[in-house]
């Protein structure tokens, strides 16, 4: 698993990014990259504009679990996020409805003390798993 804290910044939803494309490289997990980071990006850009708890970071976990790859997304806000069903010219509330579309699961669960996390689940597509299954690694993975 790899986690790491961030200031609640805009900038960090690029170094996180950056972040998840290293660990799923590390993986082996190049077929999942363009979706896992779009659905980061949703997950933690919504942590940035609503999660405002003066001092709290945003933490971020991304853990590979066999032919899955979940990606959380901590803050210490304890208002939970909504689904919404965007008109076509909101210009936001589009988030959830991306991540709900990409992921294979997705929710949110509140922590003991303070806070939430909100967390998506990435099935590999069935090249990805076989290649796993076999050892193999696709050109271009370390």
């Amino acid at each position: 698993m790899v986690v790491r804290r961030w200031s609640r910044h805009p900038r960090c939803v690029a170094l996180a990014r950056a972040d998840l494309r290293k660990a799923l490289a590390g993986w082996g997990l190049v077929a999942v990259e363009e979706v896992a980071l779009l659905v980061l990006s949703e997950l933690i850009t919504n942590a940035v504009r609503h999660a405002r708890v003066p001092g709290r970071q945003i933490e971020t976990r991304y853990l590979h679990q066999g032919d899955k790859v979940r990606i959380e997304v901590h803050d210490a806000a304890d208002q939970l996020p909504k689904l919404r069903t965007p008109t076509p010219e909101s210009v936001r509330g589009r988030g959830l409805v991306l991540v709900e579309t990409l992921a294979d699961q997705w929710g949110v669960t509140p922590r003991p003390a303070v806070g939430k996390a909100v967390w998506a689940v990435l099935a590999l597509p069935a090249d990805e798993r076989a290649s796993l299954a076999t050892g193999e690694r696709r050109e271009g993975q370390s």
